[in-house]
């Protein structure tokens, strides 16, 4: 390992408060209720739908499709990882022909995260308002909301919020609650579309894509449940009053998960454009000092603290440094452990996770894994820096999914983030960071309890 190692980045010592209006939190607002639709509606109010706006007269419904006009004045972007115009993508849903049907997916493919799961356990009503609001404007006679279905505790919980809308008559199109296998693959929304129509879970090759024809052949909607509850307070509350928090280019909140060497890990409401150091300060700044943040997930980037402390949580801000922003994941990695056989690891992951369908998955992501663990643990003596860069376009944009790519990412960012550090281990082998626990949650590592903010 280097002899150098970057001091830990300053961190302020608290985050300046939210500018004007938005008084953040907003998703978050009614976390310490019960969860039940009683508290929910105290808290943000009844749904549009089900009763008249203020100040409108009684028995005067809007019409549907403003829902859509309003997230597109919005400029609401997907919560999952894409970042797509979530108005653009009710839009073209709407356009298409016949019926629709709506997909909420809840099934956090991202070892990382944890945002959907609190949602989704704590505020369940928010999501469900956002798909049934979501139904409505762009004509579904059929709705779904998708967790993993190992989770079997959500499972009754989200049972148990639908039946007291049932029994309140809140969802003129009933939502079906459906528990998809626990895979990394299977929460890509075209495994999801395959799963709902009777097939396995697996990414599918497109076109067409899901808004063309997905669930029973049916243009789809297909959200994710940060999007979805986002979308249930901008139909309550209006387009300016999202704009109100974060950057005019990168509009309103997001959930971001914290975790690694912090003081505070955990899922914290952030305005858009929140600086990265911001974030790790929000969440009790390093527990001790940091070799790098991992940015965006497994699909994401490691990036240097010194380059990553001044970026701004945004699509574009990440691109900009190399990044990704991805579903809002923010590790902290510290100085005593080693960024290589750390990705090693997760690359190890993701490729017993792929659907297995195509050659960069089924021998590509291995070969990869391969060559990072040797790189990390034997350095010359098996493989070095440049069998681990001669595999990566090998992998990259030849797979029937986006599941190669997001693993060649990674791999590229550790020569990018940790050169000297790839350079040291092709020449010394192993350094001391191996002895270290390993950091980067995966499945099986034990349940964590996750704190919000």
């Amino acid at each position: 390992m280097p002899a150098t190692v970057p001091a830990t980045v300053p961190v302020p010592a608290t985050v300046p408060p939210p500018v004007g209006p938005s008084r953040l939190p907003r998703l978050l607002a009614g976390i310490a209720g019960t969860g039940g639709l009683r508290d929910h509606e105290r808290c943000y109010g009844p749904l549009p739908e089900a009763g008249p706006p203020p100040g409108r007269a009684r028995g005067r419904a809007r019409r549907p499709e403003r829902l859509i006009d309003m997230v597109e004045a919005a400029g609401l972007t997907g919560r999952g990882g894409a970042g797509f115009p979530a108005g653009r993508k009710m839009r073209s849903v709407a356009a298409g022909p016949g019926r629709k049907a709506v997909v909420a997916n809840g099934a956090e493919g991202e070892p990382a995260s944890a945002k959907d799961r609190l949602l989704l356990a704590r505020l369940p009503h928010l999501v469900l308002d956002g798909i049934t609001l979501a139904a409505q404007a762009v004509g579904a006679d059929e709705a779904y909301l998708c967790v993993h279905r190992a989770e079997e505790g959500l499972l009754d919980r989200l049972d148990h919020a639908v039946e007291e809308r049932r029994a309140a008559g809140l969802d003129p199109v009933p939502i079906q609650v459906t528990g998809i296998p626990g895979r990394y693959v299977s929460s890509e929304q075209s495994s999801v579309v395959q799963y709902l129509n009777g097939g396995q879970a697996r990414p599918a090759f497109s076109p067409p894509r899901p808004h063309e024809r997905g669930v029973h052949g049916k243009p789809t909607l297909v959200h994710n449940a940060e999007t979805l509850a986002h979308m249930a307070l901008i139909a309550r509350r209006g387009a300016r009053w999202f704009r109100a928090a974060g950057l005019p280019s990168a509009p309103g909140s997001m959930l971001v998960t914290v975790s690694g060497a912090v003081g505070r890990p955990g899922v914290y409401e952030i305005e858009m454009g929140t600086t990265a150091g911001d974030v790790i300060a929000l969440a009790g700044g390093p527990s001790e000092p940091l070799r790098a943040l991992l940015i965006g997930g497994y699909f994401g980037a490691w990036l240097p603290p010194g380059a990553a402390w001044p970026v701004p949580m945004t699509h574009a801000g990440l691109r900009a440094a190399g990044g990704a922003l991805g579903a809002g994941i923010v590790v902290a990695l510290p100085a005593t452990s080693c960024p290589i056989a750390e990705t090693a690891r997760v690359v190890r992951y993701l490729a017993e996770e792929s659907a297995g369908q195509c050659g960069p998955c089924r021998f590509g992501l291995p070969a990869l894994a391969d060559a990072l663990a040797d790189l990390a643990f034997a350095g010359a003596r098996e493989r070095g820096i440049g069998d681990v860069a001669d595999l990566i376009p090998l992998v990259e944009r030849r797979g029937a999914c986006r599941h190669p790519d997001g693993a060649a990412q990674l791999v590229r960012s550790v020569f990018t983030a940790f050169g000297d550090d790839a350079r040291w281990h092709q020449r010394q082998g192993a350094c001391h960071g191996i002895r270290r626990a390993p950091l980067l949650p995966l499945p099986g590592d034990g349940e964590r309890e996750w704190s919000w903010r």
